[in-house]
């Protein structure tokens, strides 16, 4: 009875051992046949609660995102490349970016061309990076197999290649250890997307702030002075009040249809993978740029931008036909005649609002907003001509105008950085970018001060009230990003900037890379490990420690010194990483800790940039040679720790021997993790 029970719990902590490798996504590969030469490749993942993975289209500052190689053959080729459902985009406070992620159940899907009437593989690896509020699990390169039919094939042979794809994938992920899910999962997934009640918020937020962008075109000198001339057409042309009134809702109705129709045609045009294309790829954010930058200089006077005159005077003439058609061409010239002021706004608000979503229909939306917002003042006007009688145009007009074209200037760097980061061009670090912002808004608070001058200002004589407190307001703007350049991290502007290591200045850096360990007697120096470790000149640990990249370098230095070795599992794109860091890591006495008692050893998990020479590869368990630091230190982790999620930190000798009870994961308890030090130390002695 003796024997089993010790049997019996040797069992049990084996497989707790073994429980502690997590695996939080199943795989399902399942082949859709689309035509008679064309098939589509699905993958499915079903994630576990809590955990996510990332979008292809991640930001390269963020998590790493996932990625899918296939074997050449000449038995298919693709087309285009793997799509996939609309991701759950936030903000990053950790990464400094715009994150995509996807939880729950998602498909990827990858179309192929069958080149031959013989059933074939295609084969590949594809790999990601998970992460949950705890920790973080570094990509490892997983093999994929389909078995597609060739095109063209008699019936006989579909049902074995049917066959051939139940076995192939059956092995695969025997292999890879996964339990089969349904293959409805495929079907679910096809529609993964954001809740209906979320995607409903989203797009009436689309739809208020375009409609906000058609009302401001009201204020802008191309559009104003239209407003009295156009209602007085309604309110002079009969003596019929309610008429008129009644062709005063048609012109406002026909703004917001042609609007619409505009905005309906962009919607078939351009579906989700055609938007995503648009928000990320250099060449729209390029062109982008370059239709704000011309809208701005037009809008500082040196040229103006009209639509033909021959639309607009054939519009003028059918619409002094009159009847119930003259209201449609009223608008359709309001419309025309508006567009070198409204072009900016619309396209502003167009190609903001449609390169952050990747909604079909957000476009028809954006136009339907400002539509509605552009026909608002001219129909409600018409209906209450008394109201025209206090509107006066003049000169500020041209003040609102030249407003928008720093505006225009502004924002339009956004695209232009867009394109740069996707390229690696260099062109906008964020400090450059900052530069630029402060200039510019700073010469438009001496605009409003008066002290600069377009193409059609007056004189400034008299500084109205509304002017001094925008010039405060736009300078105290100025003040606030000047720090900026030095490193600040102006959360406000987080989702404009560039990534913060794109600056080359950074202040707070600076001071925290050399900052002193603290000890007991004083203060010790930095700069006490080898200056030629290995790595060092690529890898680096924040908050002014010094650590060690390689472990068997570790270990000799610890030996020589006589210290234990503090293994700090991580990862460049690990979030959960720099929260323990920025969290726990900051406090003075653990600072003083690690800095003075422990040899620190940061073996980075997601590093697979870094080549090892060929007597330093490994091969694992399943016969994979590796051949990174990264895919080497996961190894490490997983065989002799049964862990594959970062952070995770471990104390041993230089012999390897572990010191602590317990090896300690993502746990922001300052306290607790001076315990775990402290025992380290305890029986480190």
């Amino acid at each position: 009875m003796k024997k089993i029970t010790i049997l019996f719990l040797l069992l049990s902590m084996t497989l707790m051992g073994f429980a502690q490798i997590q695996d939080p996504v199943k795989w399902t590969y399942t082949v859709k046949d689309l035509n008679e030469s064309q098939s589509e490749l699905v993958f499915t993942a079903n994630l576990d609660a809590g955990w996510h993975l990332y979008s292809q289209y991640t930001d390269s500052e963020g998590p790493i995102a996932i990625y899918f190689e296939f074997t050449p053959s000449k038995d298919y080729k693709l087309i285009g490349k793997v799509q996939e459902p609309k991701p759950h985009e936030e903000y990053d406070n950790d990464f400094k970016c715009t994150v995509r992620s996807f939880s729950g159940k998602v498909a990827f899907r990858q179309k192929i061309e069958r080149l031959t009437d013989k059933n074939f593989k295609v084969k590949g690896t594809f790999g990601y990076q998970l992460c949950n509020d705890g920790s973080c699990i570094a990509p490892d390169d997983r093999n994929f197999s389909f078995s597609v039919k060739g095109a063209l094939q008699p019936k006989a042979e579909e049902v074995a290649a049917v066959e051939d794809t139940v076995a192939d994938t059956a092995e695969l992920l025997q292999e890879q250890e996964e339990s089969m899910v349904d293959t409805a999962t495929a079907v679910l997934a096809e529609t993964s997307d954001e809740p209906a009640e979320k995607k409903d918020q989203s797009l009436v937020v689309v739809f208020l702030i375009a409609l906000l962008g058609g009302i401001l075109t009201m204020f802008t000198p191309c559009v104003f002075p239209m407003i009295p001339m156009t209602v007085n057409f309604f309110m002079h042309n009969s003596d019929n009040l309610h008429k008129n009134r009644r062709q005063a809702w048609m012109f406002g109705f026909s703004i917001v249809f042609l609007f619409a129709v505009l905005g309906a045609i962009l919607a078939l045009v351009f579906g989700p993978e055609a938007l995503y294309f648009i928000g990320t790829h250099w060449l729209p954010n390029l062109i982008f740029f370059v239709i704000f930058f011309v809208f701005a200089l037009s809008f500082f006077g040196l040229f103006e931008i009209k639509m033909p005159e021959k639309w607009i005077n054939k519009s003028d003439e059918q619409a002094d036909k009159g009847g119930l058609l003259a209201p449609f061409f009223i608008a359709l010239t309001t419309v025309l005649v508006s567009f070198s002021c409204t072009g900016p706004i619309l396209g502003a608000a167009l190609v903001g609002l449609t390169t952050s979503s990747t909604d079909r229909w957000v476009s028809l939306i954006t136009m339907l907003g400002f539509g509605i917002g552009f026909a608002a003042p001219f129909t409600l006007l018409a209906m209450f001509p008394q109201v025209l009688k206090n509107m006066k145009s003049g000169s500020w007009l041209n003040t609102v105008k030249v407003v928008f074209a720093f505006l225009e200037l502004a924002f339009g760097l956004k695209f232009l950085q867009m394109a740069d980061l996707y390229c690696n061009w260099g062109l906008l670090p964020r400090d450059i970018y900052l530069a630029l912002w402060i200039v510019i808004f700073g010469m438009l608070g001496f605009y409003l001060l008066g002290k600069l001058r377009f193409k059609g200002d007056d004189e400034v004589k008299e500084i109205s009230t509304l002017r001094i407190f925008l010039a405060i307001a736009d300078l105290a703007f100025v003040v606030w990003m000047i720090p900026g350049l030095w490193g600040a991290p102006l959360k406000g502007l987080s989702g404009f900037l560039p990534a913060p290591n794109s600056q080359e200045f950074d202040i707070a850096k600076i001071v925290a890379d050399n900052r002193p360990a603290v000890t007991a007697e004083g203060t010790v120096q930095l700069g006490q490990l080898p200056a030629d470790r290995k790595y060092a000149d690529v890898l680096h640990v924040p908050l002014g420690f010094e650590a060690f990249f390689d472990l068997n370098e570790a270990k000799a230095y610890a030996r020589e010194h006589n210290k234990p070795i503090f293994l700090d599992f991580t990862g460049k794109t690990c979030a959960n990483c720099r929260e323990m860091e920025n969290n726990v890591w900051v406090d003075p006495e653990v600072r003083r800790i690690m800095n003075e008692k422990y040899v620190i050893c940061s073996l980075f998990a997601d590093e697979n940039t870094i080549e090892l020479p060929e007597e330093e590869w490994v091969t694992d368990q399943n016969g994979r040679v590796l051949k990174t630091l990264g895919r080497r230190n996961l190894n490490y982790q997983k065989t002799q720790f049964n862990m594959n999620a970062q952070p995770y930190y471990v104390i041993i000798d230089a012999d390897g021997n572990v010191l602590t009870k317990e090896n300690y994961k993502y746990d922001r308890d300052v306290q607790k993790f001076i315990a775990y030090l402290n025992e380290g130390l305890t029986n480190f002695k």
